[in-house]
């Protein structure tokens, strides 16, 4: 029965093995964008300027004749790599804060306890919009200011997963067998506590990519010509009888996040 109920729970659904497949393709054309459009994202046509969507141009043609499609293709390498500083920002600073917080206990717990609550009073995208802002308008800023306002999470989670570890029986027998603080932090607990903060990274890596492209969508990334997915956004809705050039981007960011959600999901069920 144990086994059936393993194998159920490591079986890939098909909706989580569709997701795979999109954030597999969305990580590849920022890796390697020339093998899915070999035209030049900033270079244009004017004579096919707000050319609608056709073999030609799958995603059709923006105000200067450039091909949305490579220029989606082109902005995800920004997309995902903002996103995944943000994340990367989150899970060390937060997963560090709530590891001492957790484990030390005393005036380090409280101490720490208090800077992510207030952290967490403050609303991500205004925290992140307050922080780009002191920075500087370009997107590696907003990619810092996004995981800064992620920290408090991951420092919450990180903590109680720490202070449930630490009561348990393997810690105490590793303590009363002798073995020093860090090697017990190092060897048993940290490993232990660690492993929600996966699903919770893979979920909020999805939720960087909206907040960077909120954060570009209002001008606090790279200016034009740069692709990102929030800039591509707000310039295309400027052009309004082009709608494509707002529901192409947006379609493409909507999918991705949402296969993002759906691996975080299935992440957790098989935790």
């Amino acid at each position: 029965m144990t086994t059936t109920l393993t194998r159920q729970r490591r079986a890939v659904p098909l909706t989580a093995a569709l997701s795979f497949g999109v954030v597999g393709i969305v990580l590849l054309w920022s890796v390697v964008p020339g093998l899915f459009s070999g035209q030049n994202p900033a270079a244009g046509v004017p004579a096919d300027k707000f050319q609608a969507p056709s073999f030609a141009h799958w995603f059709g043609t923006d105000h200067l004749g450039r091909d949305l499609f490579a220029r989606v293709v082109h902005g995800t390498a920004s997309s995902v790599s903002s996103a995944l500083i943000a994340v990367g920002i989150a899970v060390l600073v937060g997963g560090l804060m709530g590891l001492v917080a957790g484990f030390a206990g005393g005036w380090a717990d409280t101490v720490l306890a208090r800077l992510v609550d207030v952290l967490l009073a403050i609303p991500e995208f205004l925290l992140a919009v307050i922080v780009v802002s002191a920075l500087g308008f370009e997107t590696t800023n907003a990619a810092i200011a996004t995981g800064v306002s992620a920290v408090g999470v991951f420092a919450r989670v990180m903590r109680s997963e720490v202070i449930k570890t630490r009561r348990a029986v393997f810690v105490e027998a590793a303590h009363l067998q002798g073995g020093a603080q860090w090697h017990v932090l190092v060897r048993h607990v940290l490993p232990n506590a660690s492993r929600s903060l996966l699903s919770l990274a893979v979920l909020q890596f999805g939720y960087s990519i909206l907040i960077i492209a909120g954060l570009a969508f209002l001008g606090y990334g790279d200016p034009p010509p740069a692709s990102d997915w929030g800039l591509l956004i707000s310039v295309g809705k400027d052009y309004p009888l082009s709608p494509w050039l707002v529901y192409a981007p947006a379609l493409v960011m909507i999918t991705t996040v949402l296969s993002v959600n759906r691996i975080s999901r299935w992440l957790r069920r098989t935790d």
